[in-house]
């Protein structure tokens, strides 16, 4: 028997091949556009020209003419959404009226080569940022559709929008974590290295976190899903990057009132040039060559470009608008705890005042900051468990973020936080002067105050160390030309002047809560020559700071949930000295962007000129326009690397 024939039986049973339904034809056809213009226009420029060669130069003339009629009908359409849905002419308009000259003069091989000049353009900007958005296309391909849900001992394909906070999900080998959740299996092996930027991969053991997005690189194991997948930090990304897809930046958004006055301005020259020659082709030259095409393709594609090296960076950024603003940035205001230092606090010394113990202390504040999503919590409620101490579950608890909190464990009132903390809830001024006396030893680590009944019971010390990569950060920022760089913290006076002056910043902002910080991002942004401002924030306790910011980078892909509403960009690697890279991103960008579009208008102004003495034919001049759009596209491209 053949060994061909369970192969062929096997394409016999293959399932059909997908024919594209007439919707999948439409889509197709919308997004390559330009392509297809651009063939009709070459193809209808190299037919005329064939014909005219072979003598039958009326018949060239006609197929000139067909295509530049059905280039100006497709622009036309083009232009008229632009006044009715946006209520301007908009760019396209000159290229418009170049064409319509064209057919009226009888200069159908320039008006064939306007077009081609038109769709060649808008086909090459297409290319152009295909390439420039290809690291933020792969993390928007790369986010799963479907999970597989643990049903029992079955398993159920389900649609990720599906999952919800505690459902089981197996992850399997090469598959990308859906969810943010715990892990359940004994241990795994974790690819980050599309959040993080971290090649090796890492091993996680039971009851650590494993972020969405991440990928399985091992044997399959579960995950019991903390959030819903809409609330996933890798769902947040997503839509982050959706969003920087569809901003305009300001710069961007230019061209079209750049065509409100450039219009006007360009058929008076044509005119001119028509009054003073006599010769109407020479007014088409003028118009031919005054087409905006750097403006309308430098700035998109350099500031895509912009995205996408950030993202390669590790650094999602919402938009357009948001790298301009990063090129623009004249302040940096950093949130201390979790943003400069590395914020996992640990608990250095127990302070006890009176008869209260140590033990007792630390289970009486673990108990109650267990409710608590403050970092300095985190840490108490992490000591008590390393020393054995049984936690218990709080009564009437109440906190006031940045500053406090406080509850009833077994039947004693507890508070836990800062001085002014202490003062609301009512302890003694002259008790918390004592306690602040006795733990002031210049070493610079947070004191966190405990009362017991209205009475200190005592101070716990917790230090936080700087994060390792941010000794350098207000070096760097200072040489990408940033002038003011402050520190905002809810930390005591004395623990944040410490940080600051081994950072090196201008000026330190302590004990500050969340009212007062946004109080202090208005304040700076008020100065007009230290805006645009950036916050820089863990994108939790920070987020109202972020969202009143010029620009809001929010630290890690763990917040990027919130972030996702009120900041602008988001670090998925810890790392502070991203910051810095992101500005230096913005910065090129936006100078590649200024560069191409000055050097590209100056290009054009300059050949107006040369037609209107009659020294540039249209053809001459359509072919000139289309060498300046090449040149200024492949200058933009420099904006991806660097």
């Amino acid at each position: 028997m053949s060994t061909r024939a369970p192969a062929l039986a096997g394409l016999r049973d293959a399932p059909p091949r997908h024919r594209l339904t007439f919707r999948e034809r439409f889509v197709w056809l919308v997004d390559h556009r330009a392509q297809l213009l651009a063939a009709i226009a070459v193809t209808a420029i190299a037919a005329g020209g064939l014909l005219h060669l072979a003598g039958a130069g009326s018949t060239g003339h006609w197929v000139w003419r067909a295509a530049v009629g059905l280039l100006a009908f497709e622009l036309a359409i083009e232009v008229g959404r632009s006044i009715v849905v946006e209520r301007s002419l908009g760019v396209d308009t000159i290229a418009l009226v170049a064409m319509v000259g064209a057919l009226a003069l009888d200069q159908e091989l320039a008006g064939a080569v306007i077009g081609l000049m038109f769709s060649g353009g808008a086909s090459l900007e297409a290319i152009a940022s295909r390439r420039a958005r290809r690291e933020l296309t792969a993390l928007v391909q790369r986010a799963p559709k479907v999970a597989q849900l643990r049903v029992g001992n079955a398993l159920q394909e389900v649609p990720v929008e599906q999952v919800q906070t505690g459902d089981v999900v197996v992850v399997r080998t090469g598959e990308v974590v859906p969810v943010d959740g715990t892990m359940l299996s004994h241990d795994a092996v974790i690819d980050a290295s599309t959040l993080s930027g971290e090649s090796l991969p890492e091993t996680v053991t039971r009851g650590m976190t494993v972020l969405s997005g991440t990928a399985n690189a091992g044997a399959p194991f579960d995950v019991r899903a903390d959030h819903p997948a809409s609330e996933s930090a890798y769902s947040a990304l997503v839509r982050l990057v959706e969003q920087a897809q569809t901003q305009r930046a300001p710069l961007v958004r230019m061209a079209d009132r750049y065509a409100g006055f450039f219009l006007p301005a360009t058929l008076v020259a044509a005119g001119l040039a028509w009054a003073l020659s006599g010769d109407a082709v020479r007014a088409l030259a003028v118009v031919v060559v005054a087409t905006p095409c750097p403006l309308i393709l430098a700035a998109p594609i350099a500031l895509v470009s912009g995205l996408s090296r950030a993202a390669r960076a590790g650094v999602i950024v919402k938009g357009a608008g948001a790298i301009e603003t990063l090129g623009q940035a004249r302040t940096v205001l950093f949130d201390k705890t979790g943003t400069l230092t590395v914020g996992t606090p640990d608990v250095r010394e127990i302070i006890p005042h009176g008869e209260t113990t140590p033990g007792e202390l630390l289970q009486l504040a673990a108990s109650v900051d267990r409710l608590s999503a403050h970092v300095l919590g985190e840490a108490l409620v992490a000591a008590a468990a390393e020393a054995g101490l049984d936690l218990i579950l709080p009564t009437g608890v109440a906190e006031e973020p940045g500053q406090g909190i406080q509850g009833e464990v077994n039947g004693r009132r507890v508070a836990v936080g800062s001085r002014a903390f202490m003062r609301a809830v009512g302890v003694p001024d002259q008790e918390i002067a004592a306690a602040a006396v006795t733990t002031a030893r210049g070493s610079g680590e947070a004191h966190v105050i405990v009362a017991i009944d209205g009475h200190i019971g005592g101070v716990i010390v917790v230090a936080d160390e700087l994060r390792p990569d941010a000794e350098k950060i207000v070096e760097r920022l200072r040489v990408e030309g940033i002038r003011h760089v402050a520190m905002i913290s809810g930390d005591r006076r004395s623990v944040a002047e410490r940080v600051g002056r081994v950072l090196g910043v201008d000026r330190v902002y302590a004990e500050m809560s969340p009212a007062d910080k946004l109080e202090v991002v208005r304040r700076v942004r008020d100065d007009i020559d230290l805006r645009p401002v950036i916050m820089v924030g863990d994108g939790i306790n920070d987020a109202p700071a972020l969202a009143i910011a010029d620009l809001g980078i929010a630290m890690g892909a763990a917040g990027a949930t919130v972030s996702s509403e009120t900041a602008d960009a988001v670090i998925t690697v810890d790392r502070i000295d991203r910051v810095a890279d992101a500005v230096h991103i913005g910065r090129r960008a936006l100078y590649i962007a200024r560069q191409s579009v000055l050097s590209g208008m100056g290009l054009s102004l300059a050949a107006m000129v040369v037609a209107a003495v009659g020294y540039l034919p249209p053809v001459g001049g359509a072919l000139f326009q289309e060498v300046i759009d090449l040149a200024v596209i492949l200058n933009a491209l420099r904006a991806l690397r660097g």
